[in-house]
Formats: structure tokens, sequence, C-alpha cells
């Protein structure tokens, strides 16, 4: 197996193993991390931007300029981030979501949290049970609860990415 090492900040490292903690520790996070990366990437998508931004100017009549400004405000963006995020989506890099989407995925990111935290308890009390050779009071309706909630809020993840990529290739 690969190693793979970096170097980051000690405040992100002390973060980072924290949050290993709770999902099965730092190798683990990290494995599924990438894994999870590799899989979102589509076949063909373009390398993530490097290097400096650079300004493009553009001319538009006013008309367009009016129709710009009303579609980036029904999308929560400014015309200039509406346009670059257009781009980027012909140019096949990820697409950034618009702020109702943002905060739909830290509602969702949220729920997560507080799911495993409760998945966590779970399987300590079931572990304890075990050491101290006694049977499991863990319930199985606390673990299908917690299975439906993660598959609501994959489901409303994934609803989100599709209406998101679909906006952008139909061109708003």
């Amino acid at each position: 197996m690969a190693l793979i090492s970096l170097r980051i900040p000690d405040d992100v490292a002390a973060r980072f193993a924290a949050l290993a903690v709770t999902e099965g520790g730092k190798s683990a996070l990290l494995r599924r991390l990438i894994t999870d990366a590799l899989d979102m990437r589509a076949p063909g998508a373009a390398p993530l931007p490097i290097g400096r931004p650079e300004k493009v100017t553009l001319r538009f009549r006013d008309s367009e300029m009016r129709q710009l400004s009303e579609i980036a405000h029904r999308r929560g963006m400014t015309r200039t981030g509406w346009i670059v995020a257009l781009v980027r989506a012909r140019l096949g890099s990820p697409v950034q979501p618009s702020a109702d989407e943002r905060e739909a995925l830290r509602a969702i990111l949220r729920e997560l949290n507080r799911i495993g935290a409760n998945v966590n308890q779970i399987a300590r009390a079931a572990n304890a049970g075990v050491q101290h050779g006694r049977a499991s009071k863990v319930g199985l309706s606390e673990i299908r609860e917690a299975k439906a909630v993660v598959e609501s809020a994959l489901t409303e993840l994934r609803r989100i990415f599709g209406d998101n990529a679909d906006y952008w290739r139909a061109g708003g």
C-alpha cells in the first residue's frame, strides 16, 4: 500500500485528529476522503485551476447587463460570479453552488454530524455491553432511524448536486 505524507499547520492537524476520532481514525478518514474525491470527479473533468487568476474584460449591451443581473440575482449570485461559474462549467470545472445550495449543504452536513455522534454512542454502548459480558441493549430501531435519516440526507445531496449540474448544463 502506498504512503502519502504532507505537512499541515498544527491547529489544522489537531482539528483533523479530533474529527478523525469519530471516523475510525486519521488514516481511515484520509482514505475515505481520497476515495470520495476520486469517485466524485467526472471522467474528463478539467483539473483544478492552478495559478493566479487573471482579469478578463467583457462588454455587454444595457439589455444584456439587465438580463445578466436578473439571472444572477435569481441564483443568489453577483453578475461576475455567475459569469465565472458559467465559464467554469463549460470548461468542465466544478461549479460553485448558489447561496441557497450552500445553506442546504450546511444543513445536511450538520444533520450528518449529529447522526455520526449518535452512531458513535450506539457503537460505544454495544462495545461496553460486549466487554462486560452482557447483551447489548442497543435497539435496531435507533440504527434503522439513523440509516433512514442518512439515506434521506444523501438523496437531498444528490438532488442538490444534480440540480446544480443541470442548471449549468442547460445554461441557466
